[in-house]
C-alpha cells in the first residue's frame, strides 16, 4: 500500500543568497523525492521558486511596483522551473504534471471537485503533480497567505498521511535557533499552544515564516493528518524523516487519532 504524502518546499529552500534559484538544490530535492516513490511513498509537491527562477532569467533596469514583479518574474520563472523539474525527473523515469491553482479553487463546489479529480487521475497514473499559485492571477486578497497555507489545503483535499514542511529552519525551538540554550520541541500533541515560541516574521524571499507554518500545522492535525516541520536544506532530509528520524531534528503535530 502506498502511503500518500505531501511536500512544501519554500522559496528559503530553493533559493541562493541573492534570491536567485538554486539549481544544486532543487536536483538534491528531485533525487529524494526519486526515492520516496522508489519506496511506496506517493507524492504531491507543492513547489515556490517560481519568482526566483524568473528573477534569475530576466535583467530589469527599470522601476516595477512588488505587483508588476510577482506577476512578471513569476509568469516567466514557473515555465522555467517546471522545465527544470520536467528535465530533472525525466532522469527518474518519473513524469511531472503542472497544477497552477488559487484560493477560490479550495470552496466547495465544481472548481474544488475538478481540481482534487484532477490530481487524483494524476497520481492513479503515476504522475507526480507539482503544484503551485498562479500568481500571475493572484495578487490581492484572493492570494494564499503563502504556501503553507495551500499545502495544508492540498493535503486535506486530497487525504494525505503526512506533510512535510521543509524550510530552511530545522523546527520550532523553545527559543531563538541560534540561542544555544534552545531546544526543538520534537512533538506536538493536539491543542498544544506554542504561540510563546513563534514570532511572527516572513522568511527573507517567501511570504511565509514559522508562524505561518504553526498555523497550517494546527489547522492539518486537526484533520487528522501528521504534519512535520523540518530544514529543507540538510542533506537527505526526506529520507531520513522516513527511515532515520532520531538522526535528524525536526517538528512533528501528531493528528488527533494517535493520541486517543
Amino acid at each position: 500500500m502506498k502511503h500518500r504524502i505531501v511536500v512544501k518546499v519554500g522559496s528559503n529552500v530553493l533559493t541562493r543568497r541573492d534570491g536567485k534559484l538554486d539549481v544544486t538544490r532543487v536536483s538534491a530535492l528531485v533525487d529524494q523525492i526519486a526515492w520516496l516513490r522508489q519506496h511506496d511513498y506517493e507524492v504531491i509537491l507543492v513547489s515556490s521558486g517560481a519568482v526566483a527562477c524568473g528573477r534569475r532569467e530576466l535583467d530589469i533596469h527599470h522601476e516595477l511596483d512588488s505587483v508588476e514583479q510577482r506577476q512578471l518574474f513569476s509568469a516567466v520563472g514557473q515555465v522555467k522551473l517546471i522545465g527544470l523539474y520536467y528535465d530533472l525527473f525525466r532522469e527518474f523515469n518519473i513524469h511531472v504534471g503542472q497544477v497552477l491553482t488559487m484560493k477560490e479553487n479550495f470552496d466547495p463546489g465544481e472548481q474544488y471537485e475538478n481540481q482534487q479529480a484532477c490530481m487524483a487521475v494524476m497520481l492513479e497514473n503515476g504522475v507526480l503533480p507539482i503544484v503551485n499559485e498562479n500568481d500571475t492571477v493572484s495578487v490581492t486578497e484572493l492570494m494564499f497567505t503563502d504556501n503553507d497555507e495551500l499545502s495544508g489545503l492540498i493535503a486535506q483535499m486530497m487525504k494525505a498521511e503526512t506533510l512535510i514542511l521543509l524550510s530552511n529552519i530545522d523546527g520550532i525551538y523553545t527559543g531563538h535557533p541560534d540561542d544555544p540554550q534552545s531546544e526543538i520541541i520534537r512533538n506536538v500533541a493536539p491543542g498544544t499552544d506554542l504561540s510563546a515560541y513563534i514570532k511572527v516574521e516572513k522568511s527573507a524571499f517567501g511570504r511565509g515564516g514559522m508562524h505561518s507554518k504553526y498555523t497550517t500545522a494546527q489547522r492539518v492535525q486537526q484533520a487528522g493528518i501528521r504534519v512535520i516541520i523540518a530544514n529543507g536544506e540538510r542533506d537527505d532530509i526526506l529520507m531520513n524523516l522516513m527511515e532515520n528520524k532520531e538522526n535528524v531534528p525536526y517538528t512533528e503535530f501528531v493528528p488527533y487519532h494517535e493520541t486517543d
